[in-house]
């Protein structure tokens, strides 16, 4: 089979309607989950609250409760409801630091795959398709060093996840990097916000407070900054290299 001329004309993209369905069907449960009010059950308070409710309820559900938890995370993340944070809090309170912070890892890593297929579904060849120069530049850019950009975005938490999972899809990252990227550029940070969360029930009942802002911290954020730094280390050699 001849191969198709470099410059030849490449396919007319047909756009259909029903492309967007899952982006109405996500956006809509994004306007539900506010509209109903359940971001009050997502909060350090109702966690306080209903913490000795959901310790039973983990410790007689065993296994369950763990694909439960992945289940709750992925969903959440899909939808982009913010409530990252104190999941992965409510993970390391009531699995522990590291069965919390890999079940919050599994889970957000299934919620943003779930989302980075919808965006690519809906709108990244539509998107390329009518890319003006600057972007196509932006996009063979992004592709010759997807994973280290891809670990440098998700390590740090500066960028909103939500939308570090939609540009990824929209620039033709492959799934496999994608995967890679996030699986393990989250770890930190989620080690970080369980770690937090396994301590819970000794802040609430000396009335001490949480500190959501812990990532920030320098004693937190430096070791998630080098970790970056290095991430960047491909890049930098390639354009030195040149």
């Amino acid at each position: 089979m001849s191969e198709q001329p470099a410059d030849a004309p490449s396919e007319k993209v047909v756009f259909s309607p029903a492309r967007l369905i899952p982006i109405v069907v996500l956006i809509g449960g994004l306007i539900t989950f506010f509209a109903l009010d359940f971001d009050k059950y997502v909060t350090l308070s109702a966690l306080a609250e209903n913490r000795q409710l959901l310790a039973d309820w983990v410790h007689y559900n065993g296994t369950v409760a763990y694909v439960v938890y992945v289940a709750v995370y992925a969903v959440a993340t899909a939808f982009s409801l913010p409530a990252a944070a104190i999941i992965t809090i409510s993970g390391g309170f009531l699995f522990g630091p590291w069965l919390g912070s890999g079940l919050s890892v599994i889970g957000a890593t299934l919620g943003a795959i779930a989302l980075f297929l919808v965006a690519r579904y809906a709108f990244a060849d539509l998107l390329r398709e009518r890319a003006g120069p600057a972007i196509r530049k932006m996009e063979v850019g992004f592709q010759e060093n997807a994973l280290s950009y891809m670990l440098f975005l998700r390590l740090i938490p500066a960028f909103p996840f939500f939308v570090v999972n939609l540009v990824p899809a929209l620039l033709g990252v492959g799934f496999g990097t994608y995967t890679f990227g996030t699986f393990f550029g989250i770890i930190p940070a989620s080690l970080v916000y369980a770690s937090l969360g396994d301590g819970f029930s000794a802040v609430v009942e000396k009335s001490g407070d949480i500190n959501l802002g812990i990532i920030f911290e320098l004693r937190c954020l430096l070791p998630i900054i080098g970790l970056a730094a290095l991430a960047l280390i491909p890049i930098v050699y390639k354009k030195l290299k040149i």
